[in-house]
């Protein structure tokens, strides 16, 4: 039988448990820091294409939340670099979408430009807003979850195999989706299960918004 540990404990365990390094931040997380520095100015905050310099410069930038849905990470990635020619029509690729789309082929490297794809598909796809700023959000989830639900987020970290636990997989958006904003919030101030601590006197309201806008990008 499976000893049974007080939460009071678990949670003495969790706060002296070893902190594992994370030195790669998943490509959901790395993109919208890249789509912050260059791309909001244009295509806005929710990628709708209603950035302040675009209503400055009178332009059209694309809604990104429809059309990174029908294009492949190979299209988009010509898109956004300005290389290749599409295959059938034979027009640019570059400026496809609309003519003042820069060229970034010599801004981005290859994995910047795989991660600024991932956040495009967050943009494309995601059922709930970010609510605050998942930069605090990884630094949070490093010191108080991933002892837990491991270092990337998949639910295998170093308390799992010693509780005989099995956390939230935070990478798989078909169980992160089941719940909306405000029921990951009620998880983490009030706790959830035998497991689970409750963080409310720990974390603040801003806290556990930054932490759930993070656990989004987890699952792009």
């Amino acid at each position: 039988m499976k000893q049974i540990v007080h939460p009071v404990v678990l949670f003495i365990l969790i706060i002296l448990a070893p902190v594992q390094s994370y030195s790669n931040p998943p490509p959901a997380y790395e993109g919208r820091r890249l789509y912050v520095s260059y791309c909001q100015l244009c295509h806005g905050t929710e990628g709708k294409g209603d950035g302040a310099l675009a209503k400055a410069m009178d332009i059209h930038p694309a809604n990104l939340t429809t059309t990174v849905r029908s294009r492949s990470d190979t299209i988009l990635t010509k898109i956004i670099t300005g290389k290749g020619r599409q295959t059938i029509t034979g027009r640019d690729r570059h400026n496809l979408l609309s003519d003042a789309m820069p060229e970034w082929k010599d801004i981005f490297t290859e994995e910047q430009i795989k991660a600024l794809i991932a956040y495009l598909r967050f943009l494309g796809s995601a059922k709930y807003e970010l609510m605050g700023d998942p930069k605090v959000g990884f630094n949070l989830y490093q010191q108080y979850c991933q002892v837990c639900h491991g270092i990337e987020g998949d639910g295998d970290g170093v308390m799992t195999q010693l509780m005989g636990i099995m956390p939230m997989d935070h990478t798989n958006p078909n169980e992160t989706n089941k719940l909306n904003n405000q029921e990951l919030a009620n998880s983490i101030l009030d706790g959830k299960g035998r497991f689970m601590p409750a963080w409310r006197n720990i974390l603040s309201q801003s806290d556990v918004d930054a932490l759930i806008s993070y656990i989004r990008l987890l699952s792009h």
